[in-house]
Parts: structure tokens; C-alpha cells; sequence
């Protein structure tokens, strides 16, 4: 157990950052999810509507380092190739 008051406070700071990053990355599971449930629909105009929102997100939770941000590309490119050939 921590026993210095710098080590308690990163303990503190460590646990608030933790249940940040998981919601962050519970938004990205969900918004990959959500378009996967839209591409077996096999319905092309909703996955183009909703492909900005689907890249905005990627970027911002890569721009924290949550993600990678060629996980994120690389998430944006499999999927844009899927709705161009459906």
C-alpha cells in the first residue's frame, strides 16, 4: 500500500483516469458494434450516415490514447471497404 501523500494522490488520479479510459473504450465497442449491426442489415444508406459519426468518435478516443489511432484507421478503412461493396 502506498504510504507517501504523492503516491496516495496518484493512486486517487490512477482510479478516476481508469473508469474514464474503460467508458471510453465501452463508446468505442459500442459505436463498432452498432455500425457492424447496420452493415448486416446490409442497408448502405444508414452505414453512409452514420460513417462520419462512426470516424469522429475513432479519432477523438485515439486522440486520448485510449486506442491507436491506426486502430482507429485501420477500423475506419475495414469498414468504408465493406459499405462500398454492398
Amino acid at each position: 500500500m502506498a504510504n507517501t501523500k504523492s503516491a496516495i494522490k496518484r493512486i486517487r488520479r490512477i482510479s478516476r483516469q481508469t473508469r474514464v479510459n474503460k467508458s471510453r473504450k465501452s463508446r468505442f465497442r459500442s459505436a463498432i458494434k452498432k455500425m457492424n449491426l447496420i452493415l448486416n442489415k446490409k442497408d448502405k444508406k444508414e452505414a453512409l450516415a452514420f460513417l462520419p459519426e462512426l470516424n469522429s468518435e475513432l479519432m477523438k478516443i485515439a486522440k486520448t490514447g485510449v486506442i491507436k489511432k491506426q486502430n482507429a484507421s485501420r477500423n475506419i478503412s475495414r469498414i468504408t471497404k465493406k459499405i462500398n461493396s454492398l
